[in-house]
């Protein structure tokens, strides 16, 4: 079945570039845009003016003064008379002009304009066109051309995208698409059978050259203030907030997101590590005075390395799993692969002498830096609210300990009428991990767009962290209650101090089901019920220690009538009067008396 025409082809255009710009942004206009696109796509009608447009969804009066004002700049370029404003007097039923078209009735009273020559074309920086043109570039110009896989192993260096995966598993298309563009261009031609090459034209040449002397420009221009612009170790960790324009309490860094060149670097094979009960249980700390004294482990600059830790689940698809692996190693990033107690990415400070760190009362070679990443496609972060498991994340993540925690959303493209079920849900959900958990937002349109950040990330931290000295907290004294008292003591008492914990103990406070008690069971039964979040869950916890006591609480309730009815009520009675997040409500009050009460 044939594609359906768009009535507004080039309002829907200039529509759809300010929306996908919008997007890159984190704007806040993203959704109106959005909305705009989408009804602006489906309306049959052909408008004669951008004013007209206020009667669909997403159109107010800015965005058309906006396309009239854009409309304006397109007739002056191309020499068309203006359409006239649905209020005035002329006929405003006759459809945008385009270069090309006449119109009878106005040419008397306005000439029109000697159409000025289209600017020439420049591919964008580091596209899928603009790789290409390069590559054949450095071919030379005696016109043997190139074959595919040559072309492809010479212009990815080149490009952001890659030329053999779509940039996710939704879609199909690569950056080898381009060379379609190229082609009706008739800035490439394919010459040879059955093996076909690819060489540039005289046309190609010319934007070849356009293109080497953008780049020298923009190399100059970049050269005078490199040194102002480059990330030392002392860098404030608030200035990452720069790549989010969304509110956030959370600290970051400013990173280089450079694509360097490097050679090919293997990367170690996933790995199952079984840490067992590392650390124990121990008693609850009544407060700072009962926290235990030590002597740090030190770490001196230079006797580590920076590395990233990648859980081994985290793959592109199915039939490409070493795909981020892969990617990340071709950036110069060594990733170690293992399953990850928590988070889907964190970094290490890996020691250069093995059993070194053993001997100085820690586990293993590595010691947790303060940086988690815990991924999200859009898809899955729908998935995850509607099942709950996006509130149990954030609970597992805050009580890990860790200050810098990263949650990335990857917008892939989705269909439009099931997004807008969950889009105020998804708007609330990442406002709320800013502005209540103090998480940072990074918000990504790819898989590519995501490794790109993870390298950056890695250079930037290598460059924070080894040039310091580390202190390692010994495991002897830690257990599964202290721990985040004292952290929390650490950081108000020495906050020039980067205190830490080898990566057996991490594993071992973070893992789902090893070393958990009783306590901590209790929580993630609760917070299965629709409503219940950590701080409910935690409140609830406090009343009612154990799931026995809970049971048994809405056993006295009695039965009959009255006793149901008590125990509808039986939590929101007790915890009503909390406020904010912490606050029960009747309905989730009823919702626990059916799964614990029997109701």
């Amino acid at each position: 079945m044939a594609q359906k025409t768009c009535a507004n082809p080039l309002l829907l255009e200039w529509v759809k570039e300010w929306y996908e710009t919008a997007r890159e942004r984190n704007s806040k206009g993203v959704t109106t845009y959005k909305h705009a696109y989408d009804s602006l796509k489906a309306c049959p009608i052909t408008f004669g003016h951008p004013a007209s447009l206020q009667q669909l969804k997403g159109f107010g009066p800015k965005l058309c003064e906006r396309l009239t004002e854009k409309l304006r700049e397109h007739c002056e370029q191309n020499g068309l008379p203006m359409p006239p404003h649905p209020r005035s007097k002329k006929r405003a039923s006759r459809p945008i002009p385009t270069p090309g078209e006449h119109d009878a009735e106005d040419e008397p009273a306005r000439p029109a304009k000697k159409a000025k020559n289209a600017k020439p074309y420049v591919p964008a920086y580091r596209s899928g066109a603009y790789a290409l043109v390069i590559a054949l570039s450095s071919a030379g110009e005696e016109g043997r051309g190139m074959p595919k896989a040559e072309l492809i192993a010479a212009a990815q260096p080149h490009c952001d995208a890659s030329f053999t995966a779509p940039p996710d598993a939704t879609k199909f298309y690569t950056a080898w698409s381009s060379m379609k563009t190229l082609l009706q261009k008739e800035l490439v031609y394919e010459r040879g059978h059955p093996l076909k090459r690819y060489c540039l034209t005289d046309e190609g040449w010319e934007v070849a050259r356009r293109i080497q002397e953008t780049v020298v420009s923009k190399a100059s221009t970049s050269d005078a203030s490199a040194s102002s612009a480059a990330v030392g170790p002392s860098t404030s960790s608030a200035a990452l907030l720069a790549t989010s324009s969304r509110p956030t309490v959370a600290s970051a860094v400013v990173i280089d997101d450079d694509d360097d060149d490097d050679d090919d670097i293997t990367f170690q094979q996933p790995q199952k590590l079984e840490f067992g009960d590392v650390v124990a249980d121990g008693t609850a700390v009544p407060d700072d005075a009962a926290l235990p004294s030590f002597t740090p482990i030190r770490l001196a600059p230079g006797s580590f390395t920076v590395e990233l830790v990648l859980d081994n689940r985290e793959i592109r698809a199915k039939t490409d799993r070493d795909y981020v692996q892969e990617e990340l190693a071709k950036r110069g990033i060594k990733p170690t692969v293992r399953a990850l107690e928590l988070g889907d990415v964190l970094w290490v400070a890996r020691c250069k002498t093995p059993g070194w760190l053993a001997r100085q009362g820690a586990e293993g070679d590595e010691v947790v830096l303060d940086w988690i990443v815990e991924r999200k496609r859009l898809d899955d972060l729908i998935g995850s609210i509607r099942d709950g498991r996006f509130h149990e994340q954030k609970f597992r993540l805050r009580r890990s300990g860790v200050k810098n925690v990263i949650y990335l959303v990857e917008e892939i493209s989705m269909d439009a009428t099931h997004f807008q079920k969950y889009e105020e849900a998804v708007q609330s959900a990442m406002a709320s991990m800013q502005v209540v958990d103090g998480y940072f937002l990074k918000r990504t349109q790819k898989m590519d767009d995501t490794i790109r950040y993870l390298a950056s990330m890695t250079r930037m931290l290598k460059t924070m962290y080894e040039r310091k000295t580390l202190h390692v907290i010994p495991t002897g004294v830690l257990t599964a209650k202290n721990y985040l008292p004292l952290v929390k003591h650490l950081r108000e008492t020495q906050p020039s101090a980067s205190h830490h914990i080898s990566y057996p103990a991490f594993a071992s406070l973070a893992s789902k089901s090893s070393n958990m008690c009783l306590r901590d069971l209790f929580l993630k039964m609760l917070m299965c019920s629709k409503g219940v979040t950590g701080e409910k869950a935690i409140e609830i916890q406090k009343v009612w220690k154990t799931p026995n006591e809970f049971v048994k609480a809405y056993e006295q309730c009695g039965s009959g009538e009255e006793g149901k009815r008590r125990k509808m009520d039986l939590v929101s009675n007790r915890l009503g009067h909390l406020v904010g997040r912490k606050k029960i409500s009747k309905a989730v009050s009823q919702k626990l008396a059916e799964v614990w009460g029997e109701v």
